[in-house]
């Protein structure tokens, strides 16, 4: 006798949902996929830059970055300070109502804010880009929001310095509220790249950084000034047609390259070797952290510990051979 086969079942094209039980048609499940993949894209192409610290490498790194000082207290706010002028402007009067931070907030919040950021990118380091689940996902992109509410802390309670340091370079060309307003840029890169880990205040770092801001905006401001000529129409049809951009000369570009020569040969040849490829400077295109990874042998999360230090040190012999105002005097 011979057995009938039962008929083969057609394909399911829906799936059961894990999480409620109920059937998901396959057009859902194609749209979640395509958000997921979305957002692992977001994720692995955001850049996370902190301030590398040896404490992070400790076994109670995350206790001292979790604990506050015993006078850390939120919110920031003071109401019983002094009360503001009324001739201020609404945003100046809020500004004297928030409290500056005590040195131990200051290095607690730094610390914090840079161990969010390092945890989130040695997390990253180790996922896969194809294969990064949800949970992995939102586990990292909460640590790097956090962070930025760190990082707001830190801004709200400095933005007082930057008033008091645009009031000193007011002019007729430079406006209070444009300085304040550049200022407040300027002291947001200072939060980003301070090294709390030496000790030092963060209102001395940014008072510098700042001030060099606003040096910088009206050594530019000079420039257009003496190249402006009003009485003179054909000098001004002249300028018109000028290009807007600036280059240097081949002796200044020449001596760029020598200065920068010269900072390589100052870093570790490991370093060196990573700089060089990152940014082509050896001739072929920049290769990322990866790649590099793959070829020398280490995951490319140290790669890019590497590179920050090196950067690091290319941006202390800058400033220590003043770069920066020598390339400003050819501009």
């Amino acid at each position: 006798m011979i057995a009938r086969m039962k008929p083969a079942r057609p394909a399911q094209r829906n799936r059961i949902s894990k999480a409620s039980g109920k059937r998901v048609s396959a057009k859902t499940v194609a749209r979640r996929r395509a958000i997921l993949q979305q957002r692992r894209q977001q994720l692995f192409d955001r850049e996370i830059d902190y301030v590398p610290c040896r404490q992070f490498l400790k076994a109670d790194a995350e206790a001292l970055a979790c604990v506050p000082p015993a006078d850390a207290a939120l919110p920031l706010e003071q109401h019983q300070g002094p009360v503001a002028s009324q001739t201020l402007s609404p945003y100046l009067a809020s500004l004297y109502q928030t409290r500056l931070l005590t040195k131990d907030e200051e290095q607690f919040y730094f610390r914090r804010m840079n161990w969010l950021k390092f945890r989130a990118a040695t997390c990253r380091g180790r996922l896969d880009r194809k294969r990064a689940t949800l949970r992995q996902i939102e586990q990292v992109e909460g640590w790097l929001a956090e962070a930025e509410t760190v990082k707001a802390i830190i801004i709200t309670s400095n933005l007082r310095l930057v008033v008091s340091i645009a009031k000193k370079f007011v002019d007729p060309s430079n406006s209070f509220d444009e300085l304040v307003s550049d200022g407040n840029v300027a002291l947001m890169r200072a939060v980003e790249k301070f090294n709390f880990y030496l000790g030092n205040r963060f209102s001395t770092y940014a008072t510098y950084a700042i001030q060099r801001h606003f040096f910088r905006m009206s050594h530019r401001g000079r420039q257009l000034r003496k190249r402006f000529v009003a009485s003179d129409e054909s000098l001004k049809d002249r300028a018109a047609g000028e290009p807007m951009h600036e280059y240097c000369s081949a002796e200044q570009i020449a001596t760029l390259k020598d200065l920068f020569a010269g900072f390589l040969d100052e870093l570790e040849p490991r370093e060196r070797q990573i700089v060089v490829a990152r940014f082509g400077f050896d001739g072929r295109p920049p290769r990322t952290f990866r790649e590099l990874g793959s070829s020398m042998g280490v995951c490319k999360e140290r790669i890019r510990q590497i590179q920050t230090r090196a950067m690091d040190k290319l941006r202390e012999m800058a400033a220590d051979a003043r770069l920066e105002q020598t390339v400003g005097d050819w501009l």
